[in-house]
This record gives structure tokens, C-alpha cells and sequence, in this order.
């Protein structure tokens, strides 16, 4: 099983070490979502997966901690634009590194979003447009 295969059905079967879910995990879990569900399943399956996750693990989803909704809608448009020019005859996780070497920096958000709209409620909550640029 690859690494990123592993981390995902780690998120999925609730049995990922909490110490094992770092930023990478979190990119490498968005890319097996979208990979083999599409954006707009993955989007779906992410945010419920994520949310029991971090239940099991004693993380609370709360306006301040846990789930954040606009991050990981933000992630997996990121994801599916970046595959969408990747070579997909690779095998998953050597487009995983690609990913995270591209696209891995935490704070590539804040590229489009200021941090007080980006850590606010709402954008926890719920999806927010970015208001620096366009993603």
C-alpha cells in the first residue's frame, strides 16, 4: 500500500496515529479523495471524514478548532487544479510529492485570504471567497 493510500484509509478508518496528521497528511489525503472521487464527492466525503477523524482522536469541531470548512474546500480546488497538469500515469505518490513539494507550504492560504477572514467562524463554518485573490 502506498503512503498516501495509507494515510487515507488511516483518515477514513479512524485509525491514523493524531500524531501522524500533519499539514502533508492532510494534502495527501485531499489528493486520494479527488483523485479517486472527483472534487465535488471528495469536497463531501472530506468534510465528514475529517470531522469523525477528529472526534476519534479527541480534537473538537468547533469555531476555534478542528473541521475548517474554507481550508479544505480551498485545498481540494488547489488538488484538482494541480492534477489537472500533473502526470497522471505516476504512481500516486510520486504526483504526492510532487504536491506537497508545489503546493505544501501551510500558509499558501494566506496568499489569498487575510488571516482575520481566513480564521474567522465563518470561514470555519462555512465557505468564504478569499479577499486578497482569487484562488
Amino acid at each position: 500500500m502506498s503512503e498516501t493510500e495509507r494515510i487515507a484509509r488511516g483518515l477514513i478508518d479512524r485509525t491514523l496515529p493524531k500524531a501522524e496528521w500533519t499539514h502533508h497528511a492532510h494534502l495527501r489525503a485531499g489528493l486520494w479523495h479527488v483523485v479517486h472521487h472527483g472534487p465535488f464527492q471528495a469536497i463531501n466525503l472530506l468534510r465528514d471524514r475529517i470531522r469523525a477523524y477528529n472526534e476519534s482522536v479527541g480534537t473538537a469541531n468547533t469555531d476555534t478548532s478542528g473541521y475548517h470548512e474554507t481550508i479544505t474546500r480551498f485545498y481540494v480546488v488547489v488538488i484538482d487544479r494541480f492534477l489537472s497538469r500533473a502526470d497522471r500515469d505516476r504512481d500516486l505518490d510520486a504526483i504526492a510529492d510532487q504536491l506537497i513539494a508545489e503546493l505544501g507550504d501551510q500558509r499558501l492560504p494566506l496568499h489569498h485570504y487575510s488571516e482575520a477572514r481566513l480564521f474567522s467562524p465563518v470561514a470555519r463554518r462555512a465557505w468564504i471567497e478569499p479577499d486578497l485573490r482569487p484562488i
